[in-house]
């Protein structure tokens, strides 16, 4: 059967259903089935992958407004006169758009092609428009390669010291869980499938502990809420494990047979008890050690670690500490028990074949994506030329004063490859039209299941618009670059790709999902066999040593924090943190007008006693500000946020924004202790009262 055949799944009636795969940024990566009607999509609903049951988030169920919206970038564009908001753009063709890129990166690039940088992240997660063909064109024009650290990096970091990868329980199996910990995530809004087997967990009556110092809509239906102070989870995990130990309450068996280091641990964890803990974390003793008894009794016990408490100084530290929790109390033997942060190394994709490192020349230099307000207006050489795609970092990158500086530099060739003229394309001299997912192919891994998906193309290209993938074989050709490799076809990556998963891709676009071939009901060390060098569970890691991190776990401090940092917060006094607002997923989907209409203006979470001490009603105007800078937003004065935090749901567009600044204002360049991540929720700031509306 042709591929048409395969798509039409209402034979008789004109329709087609393609099948597809979410490509955004959420563990969740789901399976969608899009129906098209004479060559338009009418309909994107759930695919039939068990993991997300045919159901998708209130976003991606709109996605077709994404798809058909107004001002969708449908042409290449070519800035004509000063960059910055209300930049104007003219029509050129692709040739002209291609020629234009390629001139200038040669020019650069005979003098030093590090001084070019590539600017990506996960606007897409699928690995053909993600990872392949970009890093193979950059690697060979020699360009400075980036760090892409912005979300990810410290927890990945962490984990690896205690378990050896990106590895841990099969999500699926949390409904078996009897306690689930929710530690620095909101299930209900950034892993809906996740939520719904947390759920059926609790009604077979497992207790869900949120672990979070903001309300937010999962703690709202959660049994306990431990409100910790932000950066602190370190601290709480020490006194945790002095609890656990001194109580005898660890499983001795599976310490002896599958960890390394345990004695070592022993006696170190007696200089943190909960007495000590307590202060730093904003908890009481006894919630501490409640806590503690009831995970170290409680089978199978579950952790579902997520992104938001790695994004402080300390983060990879506390997830490497939080990671060894389950096999000190043995939750591994169960399927239902264990941690996960983050499945993505359960999968053994071909990253050198999609990459293809060997391409690079000599030894470019890497930028750490997390400061490119630094880099941009400090590094040496310069960056003289930027290509941003699947990013949007004039709005998401922290300290927004420096990047923007940065990206108005005057001597900045920039290129942005996007769907919408977000704030990074105002500062563009060319702008390319991307497609959706409903345009090309790709194929998909999880950092939240055990699946891989196929995304089949539903619709023709809207308007003129180019995969990455495309793109970048078109600029290798005029660069005058002849590896085969640069031009092969966007389906040859995904056989590429699949080479080592021992998966078929014709079969796969045509199901399109498959189970990594593992056992249904997965526990994937319960006899040990940790992806360490010791085979083992490392409480005490030499690894961690080499890496420039203790052999034991310890807390790293805030940098900005009342305990760690006093004199910085006399003058700002509340933490700050910034998680994502229920309809957006960072800067996706923020212009579209059923998130803005949901969302209605950017907000600060702030605790009744906080606004009283300032003055501040209900819905009050305030400013937030710190050293690095200052932005408005409507407050709402309450409980959601604990006494000495708040909290702003991000991440507005800068130019929908009432004052055209964000939370990124206020948040620092500053990286986490390992994995060179960011620390957007290391931040301390002040809060007052502003005008109702704020000046031009």
């Amino acid at each position: 059967m042709g591929t048409d055949d395969l798509r039409n799944r209402t034979a008789g009636t004109g329709r087609r259903v393609v099948r597809a795969a979410c490509p955004h940024d959420c563990p969740d990566t789901c399976a969608m089935e899009i129906t098209v009607e004479n060559g338009r999509a009418v309909e994107v609903r759930g695919g039939d992958m068990p993991f997300t049951e045919g159901t998708l988030c209130t976003k991606v169920s709109k996605y077709l407004e994404r798809v058909y919206a107004p001002d969708r970038v449908l042409h290449p564009l070519r800035r004509v006169g000063p960059k910055g908001p209300g930049a104007r753009y003219e029509r050129v063709s692709w040739d002209e758009a291609l020629d234009t890129i390629a001139a200038r990166f040669a020019e650069i690039a005979a003098e030093d092609p590090q001084q070019i940088l590539p600017y990506s992240y996960a606007g897409t997660m699928g690995l053909v428009q993600y990872s392949s063909m970009d890093r193979r064109f950059f690697h060979r024009l020699g360009a400075s390669l980036l760090e892409r650290t912005i979300c990810s990096s410290a927890g990945k970091a962490g984990i690896k010291l205690a378990l050896g990868g990106s590895v841990g329980m099969d999500p699926e199996r949390f409904d078996e869980a009897r306690l689930i910990l929710i530690w620095g995530s909101n299930p209900i809004v950034s892993n809906l499938h996740c939520w719904t087997r947390m759920q059926e967990a609790k009604r077979r009556g497992a207790k869900l502990v949120i672990i979070d110092p903001w309300r937010n809509l999962t703690a709202e239906k959660c049994h306990q809420h431990v409100r910790i102070m932000p950066g602190t989870d370190g601290a709480l995990v020490l006194a945790i494990m002095h609890v656990i130990i001194g109580e005898g309450l660890h499983d001795r068996e599976y310490v002896a047979a599958h960890t390394l280091g345990f004695d070592e641990l022993c006696e170190h964890v007696q200089r943190f008890p909960p007495q000590w803990a307590a202060p730093i974390c904003g908890l009481e003793v006894a919630e501490i050690v409640t806590l503690a008894r009831e995970y170290a009794t409680t089978e199978p016990a579950a952790i579902r670690l997520n992104y938001g408490m790695q994004r402080c100084a300390g983060g990879a530290s506390a997830a490497r500490a939080i990671a060894l929790l389950p096999a000190l109390v043995g939750a591994w033997r169960h399927p239902g028990g264990g941690v996960v942060l983050s499945t993505s190394d359960h999968y053994h994709f071909d990253h050198a074949a999609l990459e293809r490192p060997d391409l690079i020349r000599g030894r470019p230099r890497a930028i750490n994506m997390s400061a490119i307000g630094d880099a941009l207006l400090e590094a040496e050489p310069p960056v003289r030329a930027i290509y941003v795609y699947n990013s949007n970092p004039v709005a998401v990158a922290p300290e927004s004063r420096k990047v923007v500086a940065g990206f108005a530099r005057d001597d900045l060739f920039c290129v942005v490859h996007d769907v919408f003229l977000t704030d990074t394309a105002d500062y563009a001299d060319i702008v390319l039209p991307a497609t959706t997912q409903l345009e090309h192919f790709d194929v998909h891994k999880s950092y939240g299941h055990l699946y891989v998906l196929a995304n089949n193309p539903a619709i023709a290209r809207q308007g003129e618009a180019k995969p990455n993938s495309e793109v970048f074989r078109l600029l290798a050709q005029r660069m005058g670059f002849d590896e085969a490799c640069l031009q092969d076809s966007d389906e040859e990556i995904c056989r590429q790709a699949l080479a080592k998963q021992d998966m078929d891709w014709a079969s796969l676009k045509e199901t399109g999902w498959r189970r990594l071939h593992l056992p249904e009901r997965f526990a994937p060390f319960a006899e040990g066999g940790f992806p360490t060098a010791s085979g083992k569970c490392d409480f005490a890691s030499d690894a961690a040593v080499a890496a420039g991190a203790s052999r034991l776990p310890e807390y790293v401090p805030p940098r900005e924090a009342a305990s760690s940092n006093p004199e910085l917060a006399k003058r700002f006094p509340l933490a700050f943190v910034s998680p994502p607002a229920r309809n957006f997923l960072n800067t996706s989907f923020a212009n579209l007008p059923f998130a803005l209409a949901s969302e209605k203006e950017p907000t600060l979470d702030i605790h009744a006693d906080d606004a009283e001490a300032r003055g501040v009603r209900d819905g009050d105007v305030v400013r937030i500000h710190n050293d690095r800078g200052a932005f408005r937003a409507r407050a709402r004065v309450g409980t959601k946020a604990r006494r000495g935090v708040v909290v702003a749901p991000s991440v507005w567009w800068r130019k929908l924004s009432p004052d055209g600044e964000n939370a990124n204002a206020v948040t620092s360049q500053a990286l986490t202790d390992l994995g060179g991540g960011a620390t957007f929720y290391d931040c301390l700031v002040e809060v007052t009262r502003a005008e109702s509306s704020p000046p031009s």
